[in-house]
Order: C-alpha cells, then sequence, then structure tokens
C-alpha cells in the first residue's frame, strides 16, 4: 500500500488533497516532514548513521521524515523516532524549535520542515536501528557534530539548509541548553 500524505498550501494550511510518495509535488504543493534532535542532560545530541543502501548512505544525521496523512509535526517525530531508533519520545519533553518552508531539489514542490528538539535521556544501549534505514547511533556535543558537518560525516546542505548556516546551528544548541535547563 503507498503511503499517503497530507498535501500543504503555501502558507502551511492543508488543503484536503491527498499526494502519494515518490509522485512530484507541483508547484504550489507541499508536504510536511520532521527533524527530530534529540539532546540529554550532558548537552548531547543522538545523532544516527543512514544505512549504507539508503540516499546519502553512511552519513550522519538526526532521526527524521515525513508525515504521513493525518498527522502532525509532533505525531511524525515519536512516529519516526520510534520506527527508526526504537525509542518512545514523550510529548512532553519536546518543544517545536522551527517551521521552514523549503523547496525540493528534484520536483517543482516543496514541503514544510518541523523543527522538532525533544530533551530526554536515552541509554545508547537501549537503541535498536532499524536495519533498513540506520546503522548505527551515538551521543555526540555540538563541537564533535560541527566537526563531523566540516569533515563531511553528517548531512548537510540539501538535508538541513539551516546547519550550512552555522547561526541556526548555533540557535539550535544554544535553545536545547535553555531548553534543558527549563527556562
Amino acid at each position: 500500500m503507498p503511503e499517503l500524505w497530507d498535501i500543504y498550501d503555501e502558507n502551511g494550511d492543508k488543503t484536503g488533497r491527498l499526494h502519494e510518495r515518490g509522485k512530484p509535488l507541483q508547484n504550489g504543493e507541499y508536504n510536511l516532514g520532521v527533524d527530530v534532535w534529540i539532546t540529554n542532560g550532558r548537552g548531547e545530541f543522538l545523532i544516527s548513521k543512514r544505512a549504507p543502501d539508503k540516499t546519502l548512505p553512511d552519513l550522519w544525521h538526526t532521526t527524521g521524515g515525513c508525515a504521513v496523512t493525518g498527522e502532525d509535526g509532533l505525531s511524525a517525530a515519536l512516529r519516526e523516532t520510534l520506527e527508526e531508533l526504537g525509542i518512545a519520545l514523550s510529548s512532553a519533553n519536546g518543544c517545536l524549535f522551527k517551521r521552514l518552508r523549503r523547496p525540493y531539489w528534484d520536483d517543482p514542490g516543496g514541503f514544510f520542515s518541523d523543527v522538532w528538539l525533544f530533551r530526554q535521556d536515552v541509554d545508547i544501549s537501549a537503541v535498536v536501528c532499524q536495519p533498513e534505514e540506520i546503522s548505527a547511533a551515538m551521543w555526540a556535543d555540538k563541537n564533535a557534530i560541527k566537526r563531523m558537518m566540516d569533515d563531511g560525516a553528517f548531512v548537510s546542505r540539501k538535508a538541513y539548509p539551516y546547519i550550512d548556516l552555522y547561526p541556526y546551528i548555533d540557535e539550535l544548541f544554544d535553545f536545547a541548553l535553555h531548553f534543558e535547563s527549563g527556562g
């Protein structure tokens, strides 16, 4: 059965129409995707390595994916994290950091990217990687992530436009510290 997405307009409102994953969106049509950043009490972020057979193989990234029909950004973030890493995040531990409207690089449509931040301590040994998606997971602090970006070991550019702009990534890291302290 094909995966179906809700179609959004340029303002982020659902149109009531559905889209089948894998087919191009039309100009002015958008779907909803999520990036999930999980931080722990030590100021580290849970990152995962993409499976060798995936697009952008063997690169580190954060969990994420597309919302299916009926989901909002939060439910998509919770589902994707459970599917890819076997981690049940608590919605009470999350907050929306940013919503970005982005073009697709290979069709005329675009997507909204909800960037979620969760503060939840997770034992790395409890992570269960979905083998079709993820080959490894680890905790890394912001300096390690920035080094990985500079070395080309971390997904960036097309997948994370806010990462290539260091003020955005610094804003995310600063926001995570503020979020961790309960402020």
